[in-house]
């Protein structure tokens, strides 16, 4: 776990916080996708125009567009109250992993995923991300924080 700005972490790729339609405006999403350019939201567009919305749980890479990674990786994380959200984010967390790991990417950061606009409690959110970043295959995995109460949680987490 660091402390610090996605945009500037030293892995082969980063992980956005996606909703399924790839529709990248606010919070984390927003933030990658103002700094990768359009690049990365007309080919998030596309795929969305050819398969569909991704379900909760799913990862779909795209271009970094002007970022200097190989890839975004778009994990589609739950939404407080539509249940399971513990499950739901370690299975976005580990199919985002494993995309990374199939790509030959070895390193991958990724920030809060669900916990902010999408309100999965942070606790909940902690757990999750330990889960997944532990059962993930790609020798280098970040979780990558700015904001206290998430660091925090997850810290809380790790004594346990």
């Amino acid at each position: 776990m660091v402390r610090g700005n996605l945009l500037e972490e030293p892995v082969d790729a980063i992980v956005n916080a996606a909703n399924g339609h790839l529709a990248h405006g606010g919070g984390v999403a927003g933030i990658i996708s103002r700094a990768a350019g359009p690049a990365l939201q007309l080919e998030s567009d596309r795929l969305v125009a050819a398969h569909g919305p991704f379900a909760t749980g799913s990862a779909v890479a795209t271009t970094a567009g002007k970022l200097p990674f190989k890839a975004v990786i778009h994990a589609v994380g739950p939404r407080f109250g539509e249940g399971d959200e513990e499950k739901k984010l370690v299975q976005a967390l580990s199919s985002a992993f494993a995309l990374a790991g199939e790509k030959g990417w070895h390193s991958v950061s990724f920030p809060a995923v669900s916990a902010g606009i999408f309100a999965v409690p942070l606790e909940i959110c902690a757990r999750a991300y330990l889960k997944a970043a532990r059962g993930s295959k790609v020798s280098k995995v970040r979780l990558c924080l700015r904001d206290q109460p998430v660091i925090d949680a997850v810290l809380r987490e790790l004594r346990r």
